[in-house]
């Protein structure tokens, strides 16, 4: 045999022993990606949401990390909090790092830049904790799936602590898809107390005194308890707000729950109402207790507000590719995901089928000043369920 067949023909069976071991390496792996604010605006948020996803897989699978003998493999991507780094990324991600599904971003301009993408490669994109109703609303597809919640949902439950004959309130938001859906889900909520004024402001803003005034000039002269409802993310202390005398003018903040470090500005806030989507000390379930015990284990912290959500991102994967015998096959887990119900730290969470947002509690607290923590302390007033948050199904398709 002459040596240039012989070299063909080893060239071939390499060839094909690397296609082959290349095969068997996809086969024996189910690849996530992860879309998030590594660096940027929201950054903290980012890095909660990746924590939870580690230790909810971790969780999950019993440390494992594998489920029906196909290790987990995380892709990371670094959006940077920008729509078209982020819409890039989760091409990227189908396409050359193969990835079978995947979770995030941090921002609900990056998600509503990635859902066509989602539809394009024909693959989930499980939204954690992008907030904006038009994700699972207007502009949502059936590869969108959510176990974050919206504004919707966050609005409701806001509106619960608030929404009373004889109450004038005022909004104050950020000037982006997350404060415009939040303000808009908070007015569609509430139905009793008179809404007097809108403010938005842009996402940077560290000087509120303007807006601030615009606001006081509008409720000032109301008759009756004057509340300014706050939805803000990121950087920024809108709460700077009450330097400007708000209680000479009887006027009271709310808002909802956010990360520790910001919640250190509610201790200037004793009793003030609002609705979280989680504090660690207030679902009693098994699965918040093993997240509690493993995160101060590990960083001598309690877990904060997004790094539950990524430990529920973990958790409805791991039930979804559990019930598949680990098949990554999309129109199969898109069936077992509709209507599928799995356990989070919050309990236990269903996907709707209609648009395949995750239904979930949120908690009505009112805050207490406790010494012991460096935060204003959400004490559970009630436990708002599901069933009794009417949330709108806003998916035109």
């Amino acid at each position: 045999m002459h040596r240039r067949t012989l070299v063909a023909l080893a060239t071939v069976a390499v060839t094909a022993a690397t296609f082959s071991a290349s095969t068997f390496a996809q086969s024996s792996e189910i690849r996530i990606a992860h879309v998030y604010s590594k660096t940027g605006p929201l950054e903290a948020y980012g890095k909660q949401t990746q924590t939870g996803l580690m230790m909810g897989l971790n969780y999950a699978t019993g440390g494992s990390m594998t489920v029906n003998g196909k290790k987990l493999v995380v892709i990371e991507k670094d959006d940077q909090g920008k729509p078209d780094l982020g819409k890039s990324l989760l091409a990227t991600a189908y396409s050359d790092d193969k990835a079978d599904i995947a979770v995030g971003p941090t921002a609900s301009g990056v998600a509503l830049a990635m859902l066509p993408v989602a539809e394009e490669y024909k693959k989930i994109l499980l939204v954690e904790p992008a907030v904006a109703d038009s994700i699972t609303g207007d502009k949502w597809n059936k590869y969108i799936f959510r176990t974050g919640r919206n504004s919707s949902q966050d609005a409701i439950s806001n509106a619960v602590a608030v929404d009373k004959e004889g109450v004038t309130i005022a909004t104050l938001a950020q000037d982006n898809a997350f404060g415009r859906d939040g303000v808009k889900a908070f007015k569609d909520s509430v139905k009793k107390a008179k809404l007097a004024h809108e403010e938005y402001l842009p996402a940077a803003t560290t000087d509120f005194t303007a807006g601030a005034q615009r606001i006081i000039d509008k409720l000032k002269d109301q008759p009756g308890r004057k509340i300014i409802w706050v939805v803000w993310a990121g950087a920024g202390n809108p709460f700077k707000i009450a330097d400007m005398d708000l209680k000479r003018y009887g006027i009271e903040i709310s808002t909802g729950g956010n990360i520790l470090p910001a919640m250190s500005a509610y201790k200037n806030f004793p009793g003030m109402e609002g609705a979280t989507y989680y504090y660690f000390g207030i679902p009693k379930n098994p699965v918040n207790e093993a997240l509690v015990a493993a995160h101060y284990k590990e960083y001598k912290t309690p877990p904060d507000f997004f790094t539950a959500g990524g430990f529920s991102s973990a958790m409805a994967l791991v039930t979804a590719l559990k019930a598949t015998g680990g098949d990554t096959n999309t129109n199969k887990l898109i069936k077992t995901m509709e209507g599928m119900s799995f356990d989070t730290p919050k309990g236990k969470m269903t996907f709707r089928k209609e648009d395949h947002q995750a239904m979930q509690s949120m908690y009505h607290f009112k805050i207490k000043v406790d010494p012991a923590f460096a935060w204003g302390v959400p004490e559970l007033v009630r436990e708002i369920k599901p069933e009794e948050m009417n949330v709108p199904i806003r998916n035109q398709r």
